[in-house]
């Protein structure tokens, strides 16, 4: 979906297809086909926005065979389907029983990182459409904290830098713009918008910028404003934003609310809890950790790293930082020029959602991804902004 902004720029919204899962070429060409179309259509659209996922066999089937790549452009056209980004961060097996602390491999200081980053760029500078010079990426916000030392964080420097000089390589060879932006998610080495900058200070490269999930910074409790206004100051570029919204447990104190958290505790995905206290953030790396005992305190306000569809708010006693994620797209898209001009629907927890609240059939899937892009939309619309055909 696009929208013209006041300023006369495109911004691009599209929804992440790591929904669905998919661990080739022939699971990407049947998840067009199977879900992108009939949300497509729901909308009522010619053209429908995708975040692409490609998992590391579907990138390498790509980028090895350019009529493959043709197949799969030609495909998108055919279903009204268009990429302008796509999500790196996952390596493989998205889709698994257990994903939980796998999703964080490999990371920046492996070398396989970087040979699958610069796939997914060589990728998407042939699926833009003929009217798009840009594309964005986002990817794993440099490693897991544990077991990064200092060694480990000069190669994921160094291979950062790299990229950003094949990025560079690609634009002169294609005249495809395509940059990058670290992801930061709770539990990582860079865990904030803060924790970013100095990282993309040292690495010093313009195709290098930030990937803002406002599911991640709202589970950070991160102020939306103060985020954004550090990164304008320090001149890091925000690539890409993802729309998302975390739990929210205002009393987690509550013998009721414990419950209801509990009900989201499920063992496919790592759910990071935090809670802000007067010493600073304090977490776990899952909710059923910060649900035993007193793991965390429990007189402020928990919140949990639990992609929350956006149109349907969690059931009293909680609720999601859907407010969040409002206040965070008023200052990306609402001010005089974009911030950004991709932004990404990634609800991918759909099928971890509590087992009431889980689509049953393919057409009930198809019909929330829909609902949260028409809230989208009309987020965008009363900020100003124009739908295009």
């Amino acid at each position: 979906m696009r929208f013209r902004h006041p300023d006369g720029s495109t911004v691009h919204l599209a929804y992440c297809t790591n929904v669905h899962p998919a661990e080739t070429l022939d699971g990407v060409l049947a998840q067009l086909r199977d879900h992108c179309e009939p949300v497509r259509r729901r909308l009522g659209r010619d053209r429908l926005g995708i975040g692409l996922w490609l998992a590391k066999d579907a990138a390498r089937a790509l980028v090895s065979d350019p009529s493959a790549l043709r197949g799969l452009r030609t495909e998108l056209d055919r279903r009204g389907l268009e990429v302008v980004t796509l999500n790196g961060f996952p390596y493989e097996g998205f889709g698994a029983e257990e994903v939980k602390y796998r999703v964080y491999k490999p990371d920046w200081a492996d070398p396989e990182r970087l040979e699958h980053t610069t796939a997914l760029a060589r990728v998407l500078a042939g699926l833009l459409p003929d009217d798009v010079t840009r594309g964005t990426i986002s990817t794993l916000p440099l490693a897991w904290r544990t077991a990064y030392d200092d060694r480990r964080a000069e190669a994921a420097r160094t291979a950062l830098a790299t990229l950003g000089e094949r990025l560079d390589a690609l634009q002169e060879l294609t005249g495809r713009d395509i940059r990058v932006g670290l992801e930061p998610e709770p539990g990582c080495v860079v865990e904030t918008t803060g924790d970013a900058l100095a990282p993309l200070a040292a690495i010093g490269h313009p195709r290098i910028g930030i990937c803002v999930d406002t599911c991640h910074l709202a589970t950070s409790f991160e102020d939306p404003h103060t985020a954004l206004d550090a990164l304008t100051a320090a001149g890091v570029p925000v690539v890409k934003s993802q729309l998302s919204a975390a739990l929210h447990a205002e009393h987690p104190h509550l013998p009721e609310v414990r419950e209801a958290l509990a009900a989201f505790d499920e063992p496919r995905f790592l759910h990071q809890t935090r809670v802000g206290t007067a010493a600073g953030l304090r977490g776990t790396d899952d909710l059923g950790e910060a649900l035993t005992g007193d793991a965390l305190p429990d007189a402020a306000p928990w919140r949990a790293h639990f992609h929350v569809p956006l149109h349907a708010e969690p059931a009293a006693p909680l609720t999601s930082t859907l407010p969040v994620l409002k206040s965070v797209l008023t200052r990306l898209a609402g001010g005089p020029k974009p911030l950004t001009h991709h932004l990404e629907v990634e609800t991918y927890t759909w099928q971890a959602l509590p087992p009431e609240l889980r689509p049953r059939a393919r057409n009930q899937l198809a019909d929330g991804i829909a609902a949260e892009l028409t809230l989208a939309r009309d987020l965008l619309t009363d900020l100003g902004l124009k739908e295009l055909p």
